[in-house]
This record gives C-alpha cells, sequence and structure tokens, in this order.
C-alpha cells in the first residue's frame, strides 16, 4: 500500500490524510475525521446517505478515493449546519415534519443547501431534481420538499 500526502480543505479548515490514495473518503471521514454524520448505505453512490459537498457540487462519498480529493473543499453536515443556511435548512425540515429516522437527511439538508445555494424561489421539479440522488425510506418525498421550500422563504424573509 502506497502512502500519500493528501491535503485538502475540510469544513473551512486545512487538514491533511496520509494513507492509500484509493480509500474511500467516507471511511476517511468517518473514521479519522470523526464526522459520523456521513452514512454507509448502499456502498454504491445510488442513495444518498454518504453524500458530501465537492468544489460546490453534492458528491457521493462512498465512491470518492481519496486521492481525488486533493486541493478540493469538502463540506460534510457537521459544517454545513454551522452556517446560516445551514442552519435554516436544519430547522425547517424540523418544523416542517421532515426527518423521521434520520438516515438520509444529512444528505437531504446537503442537497438542498446546494441547491439553495445556487437558486432563490426553486420550484417543486426543481427541489425533485436536486434531492433526486438521495433515497428516504420513511418521510416521504413531499414533507421534504415542503420543508425546502420553507426553508427557502424563511432565507428570503417571507
Amino acid at each position: 500500500m502506497l502512502d500519500n500526502k493528501i491535503s485538502f480543505t475540510l469544513n473551512g479548515k486545512k487538514v491533511e490524510f496520509i494513507g492509500d490514495p484509493l480509500r474511500r473518503l467516507i471511511d476517511t471521514l468517518r473514521e479519522d475525521f470523526g464526522l459520523t454524520g456521513v452514512k454507509e448505505g448502499c456502498g454504491e453512490g445510488e442513495c444518498g446517505a454518504c453524500s458530501v459537498i465537492k468544489d460546490g457540487k453534492l458528491v457521493t462519498s462512498c465512491i470518492i478515493p481519496m486521492g481525488s480529493v486533493a486541493g478540493s473543499d469538502i463540506w460534510t453536515i457537521e459544517g454545513i449546519r454551522d452556517t446560516e443556511l445551514g442552519a435554516i435548512i436544519i430547522e425547517a425540515f424540523a418544523d416542517g415534519g421532515a426527518v423521521q429516522c434520520g438516515f438520509c437527511i444529512p444528505g437531504m439538508v446537503l442537497a438542498s443547501y446546494v441547491l439553495l445555494s445556487e437558486k432563490t424561489n426553486p420550484s417543486e421539479l426543481e427541489i425533485r431534481e436536486a434531492i433526486s440522488g438521495n433515497i428516504c425510506r420513511c418521510t416521504g418525498y413531499d414533507l421534504i420538499v415542503e420543508s425546502i421550500r420553507l426553508a427557502d422563504s424563511r432565507r428570503r424573509g417571507v
């Protein structure tokens, strides 16, 4: 196994990882950095439970090798929750009844964050497209869509 030094930004702070560049990002986040909001679901990049934001885009960390994050800006739910928009989204999810088991919620919040960072007053179709890579088995999507709309309204002061 080759050990490489990989530098990147994690939740706004410069960090380094020394290890196998083929190791999955999800494993590094959970085991080395203690960021357990990133969940292992399918392990194939299909369910969204392991979603993180990489350079402004929503990605599934279970299929991202560490070597590809060198120089990147990575955000997890632990970092996003401390931002103004992240706090608004999380509160709207709670107030809107969009949380049951909570397994999918970090990925849904991150997908919502990316959407609302790029768009004001998104349509229902735009919201559904933004969260389409995230599977929810408990709450269903209607309450999540309405909570994202609530977050957008609160953010705009409407």
